[in-house]
C-alpha cells in the first residue's frame, strides 16, 4: 500500500522528517507552541497518507485541501508579528504544504465530471488553487525571511491597503478604465476594423498600409505618450489617443489576415451562387475571420490598459491609476502601488475573460472551441 504513494507524498514526508529534525520553526521563544507544531505535522502526515487511504478522488481532494491549506494557515499566522525569525524548518514545512497542494491540483485535474456545471467548476477551481498558492508562498517568504515591506510587501498588507483605500481606487478606475481605456479601445478597434475592410477591398491600400502598420506597432509608447499629452491636454483624452494608436494596427493586421482565411473551395462555391463581393464578405469571409478578429480584441484588451496607465505617467489630473502609481512610488508607499497593480490585473483579467466568453459564443463552430 505504501508503494502506491505518489511522489508528492513521498517528498512531503521526507521534507517533514527533515523539518522535525531541524526544529524549532522559529528562532525566538515562545514561537510555535507544542499544540501548533503537533497540528502542523498531523495535517501533513494525514495529507501525505490520503492517496492510499481515501476510497475516492473526491474524498482525497477534500482531505488534501484541508491538510495543505490548514498547514499553510498555521505557518503564516504563527510567523505574523515575528518577521525574519523563521528557521529552516519553517521553509521546509511551507514546501511540504505546497507539495500537498500540488497533489490536490493533480487529483482535481484528473477528475472526469459527469455534468457540465461540475466541469466548469473544476476549470475554475484548479487555476484558483494555483493563484492562491502563489499568494501563500509570497506571504510566507516575505514574512519568514523578513523582507522589508518597502521592497516587497506581503499580500496581506496589500489587501489591507486595498480595503482601506476603496474610494481612491474606484476614482482611479473610473478615470483610467471607464474613460481612457474604453473610449480609446472602442475607437481604435472599430477604426482598425473599418480600415481593414477598405484595405481588403482596395489592393493599393493593403500594400501601402501593412508596412506602415508594422512600423507603427514598433513605436515606443514612452515616445508617443508625451506628444499625445501636448496635443490633447492632460485629461483622459490624451490617454485615449495613446490607446487608439496602440489598438488600431493590431486590429487592422489581424482583420486583413482573417479575411484571407476562407478557403478557395468556399470562395468558388460563393461564385457559383453568383454572390457579389459584399455578400461573400458578410456570409463567408467575415465569419471565417472571427477567430483573427477576436484574437486582436484580446490582444488589444491588455495593450489598452498598459497604454493608458503608462500615458498617465506623462501628465494627468490628480487621479488615475498611472498617476497614483508614479506618485506613491515617490512617497515610498509601495503597498499602495501594489494595490493599484492588483486592480489593474483584476480589471484586465475580467476584460479578457468577457471577450473570451463572447468569442466562444460567436465562434462555436471553430475547431478550437468545439475541441475545448
Amino acid at each position: 500500500m505504501i508503494a502506491k504513494l505518489p511522489w508528492q507524498s513521498w517528498l512531503a514526508l521526507a521534507l517533514s522528517v527533515i523539518a522535525a529534525i531541524s526544529l524549532p520553526i522559529m528562532s525566538t521563544a515562545p514561537g510555535y507552541g507544542a499544540p501548533v507544531t503537533l497540528s502542523l505535522f498531523g495535517l501533513i502526515l494525514v495529507g501525505a497518507a490520503t492517496p492510499v487511504l481515501a476510497r475516492s478522488a473526491v474524498v482525497e481532494a477534500i482531505v488534501m485541501f484541508v491538510a495543505a491549506h490548514g498547514a499553510a494557515w498555521l505557518l503564516i499566522s504563527g510567523i505574523t508579528g515575528h518577521e525574519g525569525e523563521a528557521t529552516r524548518a519553517f521553509f521546509l514545512l511551507v514546501a511540504t504544504a505546497w507539495l500537498l497542494a500540488w497533489r490536490l491540483a493533480t487529483v482535481l485535474s484528473a477528475m472526469k465530471p459527469r455534468s457540465r456545471e461540475a466541469g466548469w467548476a473544476l476549470k475554475l477551481i484548479v487555476p484558483a488553487i494555483f493563484g492562491v498558492w502563489i499568494l501563500i508562498i509570497w506571504e510566507a517568504v516575505t514574512r519568514g525571511a523578513g523582507i522589508p515591506f518597502i521592497l516587497l510587501p506581503p499580500p496581506s498588507a496589500i489587501g489591507a491597503k486595498f480595503a482601506a483605500n476603496l474610494p481612491i481606487l474606484a476614482a482611479d478606475v473610473r478615470q483610467t478604465i471607464f474613460k481612457a481605456v474604453i473610449a480609446g479601445y472602442a475607437i481604435g478597434c472599430v477604426s482598425g476594423f473599418a480600415v481593414a475592410i477598405l484595405a481588403d477591398r482596395f489592393l493599393f491600400l493593403r500594400r501601402g498600409l501593412m508596412p506602415i502598420g508594422n512600423m507603427v506597432s514598433a513605436l515606443p509608447i514612452i515616445g508617443v505618450a508625451p506628444i499625445m499629452v501636448m496635443w490633447f491636454g492632460f485629461d483622459w483624452q490624451s490617454k485615449a489617443a495613446v490607446v487608439v494608436i496602440m489598438t488600431f494596427f493590431p486590429m487592422l493586421v489581424n482583420t486583413v489576415a482573417g479575411l484571407s482565411a476562407a478557403g478557395h473551395m468556399e470562395r468558388d462555391l460563393m461564385r457559383t451562387y453568383a454572390a457579389d463581393y459584399w455578400q461573400t464578405l458578410v456570409k463567408l469571409r467575415l465569419p471565417a475571420a472571427m477567430p483573427f478578429i477576436f484574437n486582436a480584441l484580446k490582444i488589444n484588451s491588455t495593450l489598452a490598459l498598459i497604454g493608458a496607465i503608462v500615458a498617465e505617467f506623462f501628465g494627468t489630473p490628480v487621479v488615475g491609476m498611472g498617476f497614483r502609481i508614479s506618485t506613491e512610488v515617490g512617497r515610498m508607499n509601495v503597498d499602495m502601488v501594489w494595490a493599484e497593480i492588483a486592480v489593474a490585473a483584476l480589471a484586465g483579467s475580467i476584460f479578457y475573460g468577457v471577450l473570451a466568453l463572447i468569442e466562444r459564443a460567436v465562434t462555436f463552430w471553430h475547431p478550437s472551441v468545439r475541441g475545448g
